[in-house]
This record gives structure tokens, C-alpha cells and sequence, in this order.
């Protein structure tokens, strides 16, 4: 069976898209953000998921205010890098992986969770940032390292679904991927966050006090964050922190035991806190396919890409 081996969250700061984009990697502001990824690149290197299920929020790209699903499902078999108003990132365009997204759907439907399939959808920086930060930059030209399944949440326009919804659709995910019969290692982004604040009165906030201690709850005491109201999140978190609800949907998909292998925290980028943690679910005996059975997984995710 497919299993979700690993969570992954992440911010993502446009701003960090646009310094990879102009060569700015290596500026002394820049250095201390990209560097604090280096070690997730390499774990990503050696865990060569055949699958990425990356829980972001669209910023008016695929959506407006004109029609603003709650949750919307990517099935199709492939994502083009949106224009958010200067021409889209130079990366490539994502590769889908139509027929586990449809599964998925089919099934988390079933368990009364709305899903909107969007079978044609554009995505942006939220989705793309993340995806340089973990898997490294990447031509346009080339091919991400594997098929990705977008799943966009609505944090955006009030009201955002609840901690809880996000959690329990999270453990939803994880019951639905299980269920899909094919040997496929599937790991979950949560993005956006961590605290922040874009405009008004208290632009530029940055509370690293709540953004530790909910890194912390991760692992030991995520239902204690699947309770958080959305008030809190806007006091303690600016108006933009409501965004990590969407980590809870990372953390609902993993088991309930978890192992932290690596956590990155900096402030400020772009007036931003950027978080980043992995989470791998403990190893329970499960048994490893053999070489000839992965080859064969490998090169269907690779006929995918294309």
C-alpha cells in the first residue's frame, strides 16, 4: 500500500523565491535563511519520496474573491507556475499525480470532508517556495525531483476552516493514501506562517515566543494546537499566523508518534518569521520493498514527470 512516511513544514516568504531567483543566495541576509536548509535538502536527497502532497494557500492566483473554496484538490497532470504580477518563477512546471489525487478524493469525500478538484489550476509562490527550499533550485527547464498533489486551503478571506477541521483532514489524507494500492512513499508539506503580520498597525510582527512553542506541540501535543481559535492565532500571531492551520493538516496525515529530525527557526526575513521542521513517522516493522518492485515505482513516477 501507499504510506505517508514523513511531514514536512515549512514558510513561504515570497521574498525567499524572489532572492533565489535573482542570485542573492549568498548575501549575508540571504545566506542564514538558505543555509538553514541544507540539511533538509540532503534528507530530502536520501528519502526520495515518489510523492509530495503539499498543503498551501493560492494568494488571488488560481482563486479570487469571486469563488474562494475552503479546500481545493489539484488532480490534474500538471500545475504551471502562476503570474503573481512580474511573469511566473523560472521554475518548472509541477508534475501531478492524477490518479492518487482522484483517490484521494474519492475517498475523503466519503468521510464528509468538502473538497473542491480542480482540474486545471495554476500555482504560486506558496507552493513553489517551499519546493526550492526542500528539493534545492531546479531549471525550468528540468523536472522537480517528484509528481506533487496540491492541496490549497483558504486562509485568506473570512472564514478560514478551524485548527481541528484542518487536523482531522489531515488524519483523512493519511486513512485515504493507506488505502491506495500501490507501493508508493508519500511525504506532506504543511506551509505558510510562521507569525507575521503584511500591513496595518502592527505590520512587521513577530511573536518567536508562540512560534517555538507551537514547533514544540508538533510533535508532543499537536491536539493541543487542533484547539487554538482563530482569535488567538490573529492576537499572538498576526493576521497572516492564521496560516498555520495549515501545518495541522501535515500533522493530522502523520501517526500520532512522531520523530523530529530536524528543526530550522531565523527572524526576519522579509519581516517574517521562517520556520521550517521534519517530522518522520517511527518505523513499525514495515516491510521494504524489494529493489526490483521500487525500480518498478520509480520509473512509473518518472514516465509521470514526464
Amino acid at each position: 500500500m501507499a504510506r505517508i512516511i514523513a511531514g514536512v513544514g515549512s514558510s513561504h516568504v515570497p521574498a525567499i523565491g524572489a532572492a533565489l531567483d535573482n542570485g542573492k543566495t549568498e548575501e549575508p541576509y540571504w545566506k542564514r535563511v538558505f543555509s538553514g536548509f541544507e540539511k533538509s535538502q540532503e534528507w530530502m536527497r536520501e528519502t526520495r519520496p515518489d510523492v509530495a502532497i503539499i498543503v498551501y494557500n493560492d494568494h488571488a492566483s488560481a482563486f479570487s474573491v469571486e469563488m474562494i473554496p475552503t479546500f481545493a484538490l489539484g488532480c490534474a497532470a500538471e500545475f504551471p507556475p502562476a503570474d503573481e504580477g512580474w511573469g511566473p518563477r523560472p521554475v518548472p512546471v509541477v508534475q501531478g499525480y492524477p490518479a492518487l489525487a482522484s483517490h484521494i478524493a474519492q475517498s475523503v469525500i466519503l468521510d464528509e470532508f468538502d473538497l473542491t478538484i480542480c482540474n486545471k489550476m495554476e500555482v504560486d509562490h506558496g507552493m513553489t517556495v517551499p519546493m526550492n527550499l526542500l528539493f534545492g533550485k531546479v531549471d525550468k527547464n528540468s523536472h522537480w525531483p517528484c509528481p506533487v498533489i496540491p492541496l490549497a486551503v483558504n486562509v485568506v478571506m473570512y472564514p478560514p476552516p478551524t485548527g481541528h477541521r484542518c487536523y482531522m483532514l489531515g488524519r483523512a489524507i493519511r486513512k485515504a493514501v493507506q488505502s491506495y494500492p500501490e507501493d508508493l512513499r508519500v511525504v506532506i508539506f504543511g506551509t505558510g506562517g510562521l507569525s507575521h503580520q503584511i500591513s496595518g498597525p502592527r505590520a512587521g510582527l513577530i511573536n518567536s515566543k508562540w512560534d517555538k512553542n507551537f514547533l514544540d506541540n508538533l510533535s508532543k501535543d499537536p491536539q493541543k494546537l487542533a484547539k487554538i481559535p482563530h482569535i488567538d492565532y490573529m492576537r499572538e500571531a498576526g493576521a497572516e499566523g492564521i496560516e498555520m492551520v495549515m501545518w495541522l493538516i501535515m500533522r493530522g496525515a502523520l501517526d500520532d508518534k512522531v520523530d523530529e529530525v530536524y528543526r530550522f527557526y531565523t527572524v526576519p526575513a522579509s519581516n517574517t518569521a521562517v520556520g521550517h521542521i521534519i517530522l518522520e513517522n517511527r518505523k513499525r516493522g514495515v516491510k521494504t520493498a524489494t529493489k526490483h518492485k521500487r525500480a518498478a515505482v520509480r520509473a512509473k513516477v518518472d514516465r509521470i514527470r514526464g
